[in-house]
C-alpha cells in the first residue's frame, strides 16, 4: 500500500514538473521565428521601437492633460481660468512659436480647449510660418507667444511667463495667470484703466511695487502712472486712481483734479501706512473728508493675540476679514498679513449728511491696541494706549447724485476702498526678523487685485487665485535634448543588449 502512494505521488510531481517545464507559446514563436538570425532580431527591434514611438505619439495627440504632483497644481489650470473662458464665443489662437510640444506652459495651454473649444494652442516652427513672425516681429533662433484674436492680438515672452523674488533670488511661476489674462483682453470689449498717482508718495508703482505691477498687468488691466501736474486733471479714461501713502501734501491742482474725480463718479483705491510723526495734509485730509475719513493718527496697530499675528511679531498682525465683495472669496481662508497698520477713524456721524454708506472690509482682534509711545518697549499697551478692535479696510460708497425713477436715471456714486497700510502690497523687505518681503504679496497679492476688480467693475475678477510657487531650475535646450535622448535611448540599448546575450548564451548550449 505504500508502495502504491508513493508511485502516485512520484507520478503526479513528475506532471507538476512537466507542466512546469511547458515553455510559453509566445515566448517560444520570437524565439523560433524571430530570434533565428540577426536579421530578424534587428526588425524586432525595430517593431518594438516602433510601437514605443507610436504610443507616444499617440498619447501627444491626445493632449491629456499631464499628471500634476506639485503642491500647488502648477502645471494644471484651476477652476477659476477654467470659469473665467468658459463662455467667450470668439476663436482664440496661441501660437508657441519656436517652442516644442514638450513644453510644459504648452501643455497648461493647451487645457484651455478642455474649458472651451474656441481655444486653441499648438507649437510653431518659425520657418513654417513666417506670416506670423514677420507680423509680431519674432526674430529667428527666438520663441515667443502669440494670443490672437480677430484683429486683437498680445504677444508674451518666456520672461512675461515668470517674476522673480528679489529676496529669496527664486523664480516664479506665472503662467496661467498671463495667459489668462491674455486671452480675456484680446477677447474682451473693453480694458479697464488703472491709473497710479504719482508725486506725493515714496511709494511708485516703477521702484517699489515691480511685483504688483506684474501681477496687477497681469489681469484683464491697463496699467499706468498719473502725473497730475502735468495731465492737469485725472484722464477722462481712468476707471480706479490708485493713491499710495501721501509724504506731502496735495497741491491744489491736484486736489481740484481728485475732486473732479470723485464729483464724476470714479473710484479710488487708497493704500496708506502708518505715520509716526504729525504731519500737516490740509488737502489730503480734505479729500478723505469727502467720504467722512479723519486725519489719520501718529502709532501704529499691535497684536496679543498669538493666533493673530505672525511668528510672534507683534506688529505683524492678522486682521479678520469681513464679509464685504472684495473679500467674499477669500473669507474663512489663510487670510492677509499686515505689518504696522493704522487705525482708519471714520466720522459715522457725518456718513449720512455726506451721502456715504460705509462696509469694514479688514477689522484687527480684540487683542490689538494702538501704540503711541514709541519709547515703550513692552509687548502690551501702555497706560495711555488705546486697546480693542480697529478698522484696517474699509470702503467708503458716496452718491454723487440719486436715482430718478421717472427719467429712469441711474444714481452716480464714487466707490473708496481704504487700507490703513501700504508695505503689504509692496515688495520693500520691511522686517529683519523674518522674511516678510517673501511672503507679503503671497498672502496679499488676492486683496489689492480683487479691490482693483470690484472697483473697475469686473466681478468675475474676483477670486481666490492660485498660488504660484517657485520653479527653481529650468533645462536648457541643450540639457532637454540630452534627457529626451536618454528618455528614449536608454529603453532601446536595455532591449538591444539583453537579446544580445540572450543569442550567445542560446549559441553555448
Amino acid at each position: 500500500m505504500d508502495l502504491k502512494k508513493k508511485k502516485e505521488k512520484k507520478e503526479k510531481k513528475e506532471k507538476k514538473q512537466q507542466k512546469e517545464r511547458k515553455p510559453n507559446k509566445f515566448i517560444e514563436v520570437i524565439k523560433k521565428k524571430w530570434l533565428v538570425d540577426g536579421t530578424k532580431t534587428c526588425v524586432l527591434v525595430l517593431i518594438i521601437v516602433a510601437v514605443f514611438l507610436a504610443i507616444n505619439w499617440g498619447m501627444q495627440k491626445l493632449e491629456l492633460t499631464p499628471l500634476d504632483f506639485t503642491e500647488d497644481n502648477l502645471y494644471t489650470l484651476t477652476d477659476e481660468s477654467k470659469e473665467k473662458v468658459k463662455d467667450i464665443d470668439k476663436d482664440v489662437h496661441i501660437y508657441f512659436v519656436g517652442y516644442t510640444d514638450d513644453d510644459t506652459n504648452l501643455d497648461l495651454a493647451k487645457q484651455y480647449k478642455k474649458a472651451n473649444e474656441k481655444i486653441v494652442a499648438e507649437a510653431v516652427d518659425i520657418e513654417s510660418r513666417p506670416d506670423l513672425t514677420e507680423k509680431y516681429g519674432i526674430e529667428s533662433g527666438t520663441q515667443g507667444i502669440i494670443i490672437e484674436c480677430g484683429e486683437k492680438s498680445k504677444v508674451l515672452t518666456s520672461n512675461d511667463l515668470v517674476t522673480y523674488d528679489m529676496s529669496t533670488y527664486e523664480t516664479i511661476s506665472i503662467a496661467e495667470e498671463k495667459l489668462t489674462s491674455s486671452i480675456m483682453s484680446v477677447t474682451s470689449d473693453k480694458v479697464p484703466k488703472v491709473y497710479f498717482l504719482e508725486g506725493y508718495s515714496d511709494f511708485t508703482l516703477s521702484s517699489n511695487m515691480n511685483m504688483l505691477n506684474v501681477y496687477l498687468s497681469n489681469e484683464v488691466n491697463e496699467i499706468k502712472t498719473l502725473n497730475v501736474l502735468t495731465e492737469g486733471k485725472v484722464p477722462d479714461d481712468c476707471d480706479t486712481l490708485v493713491i499710495t501713502t501721501p509724504n506731502k501734501d496735495f497741491d491744489d491742482i491736484a486736489t481740484k483734479a481728485i475732486t473732479d474725480y470723485i464729483q464724476s463718479g470714479k473710484n479710488i483705491l487708497w493704500l496708506n501706512s502708518a505715520i509716526t510723526e504729525k504731519q500737516d495734509l490740509k488737502n489730503v485730509n480734505k479729500i478723505l473728508a469727502m467720504y467722512g475719513v479723519k486725519p489719520f493718527e501718529v502709532g501704529i496697530i499691535r497684536e496679543t493675540d498669538a493666533s493673530k499675528m505672525v511668528n510672534n511679531s507683534p506688529d505683524l498682525i492678522i486682521p479678520d476679514i469681513q464679509g464685504a465683495t472684495p473679500t467674499e472669496d477669500l473669507y474663512n481662508t489663510t487670510g492677509v498679513v499686515l505689518i504696522n497698520a493704522t487705525k482708519i477713524n471714520v466720522d459715522t456721524d457725518k456718513l449720512e449728511e455726506l451721502k456715504v454708506a460705509q462696509t469694514d472690509i479688514l477689522v484687527a482682534s480684540e487683542g490689538s491696541y494702538f501704540r503711541t509711545d514709541f519709547n515703550q518697549q513692552a509687548n502690551t499697551a501702555g497706560d495711555n494706549e488705546e486697546k480693542g478692535t480697529f478698522l484696517v479696510g474699509v470702503e467708503l460708497e458716496k452718491t454723487i447724485k440719486e436715482a430718478k425713477e421717472e427719467s429712469e436715471e441711474k444714481a452716480v456714486t464714487s466707490k473708496l476702498i481704504l487700507y490703513g497700510e501700504n508695505y503689504f502690497a509692496t515688495d520693500i523687505p520691511v522686517s529683519q526678523s523674518i522674511n516678510y518681503s517673501a511672503i507679503q504679496l503671497a498672502y496679499n497679492k488676492d486683496l489689492v487685485l480683487n479691490s482693483i476688480a470690484y472697483l473697475v467693475d469686473r466681478p468675475e475678477d474676483i477670486t481666490a487665485r492660485k498660488s504660484t510657487g517657485t520653479v527653481t531650475y529650468t533645462a536648457t535646450e541643450q540639457q532637454d535634448t540630452i534627457i529626451q535622448i536618454i528618455i528614449f535611448s536608454v529603453p532601446v540599448a536595455i532591449i538591444i543588449i539583453g537579446i544580445i546575450i540572450w543569442q550567445v548564451r542560446r549559441r553555448k548550449k
